[in-house]
């Protein structure tokens, strides 16, 4: 039978993990979500502004809105516009930092 001892230095120690906010910083993530919201909420508030305060004149046609009136309900695809803006703008700078990354390491 073969002990433990004849395999040299076995450890129950579980090894340290590298850090995972490498990837995070070499990338910019956090700079690229900032100007996602920024972007997000300026093309929102425009969206927002243009259709409520009626800036090209009123809309044609009328509809009931529910609950929250047409402000609130504006107010809501607002939200969801800026909200979808951010991400897409927020990976397309990830992406073009990703692009760059890998063409600065193929040099």
């Amino acid at each position: 039978m073969v002990s433990r001892a004849q395999f040299g230095d076995v450890s129950d120690e579980v090894p340290e993990r590298p850090p995972s906010g490498g990837l995070v910083e070499a990338l910019d993530v956090s700079r690229n979500v900032t100007v996602g919201v920024a972007v997000g909420v300026a093309v929102a508030v425009t969206a927002y502004l243009f259709r409520v305060l009626e800036l090209f004149g009123p809309f044609a046609g009328t509809r009931a809105y529910p609950v929250l009136g047409p402000e609130g309900w504006f107010g809501v695809l607002a939200f969801v516009l800026a909200a979808s803006t951010a991400l897409f703008v927020a990976t397309l700078l990830t992406v073009a930092s990703v692009y760059r990354l890998a063409r600065a390491e193929d040099v």
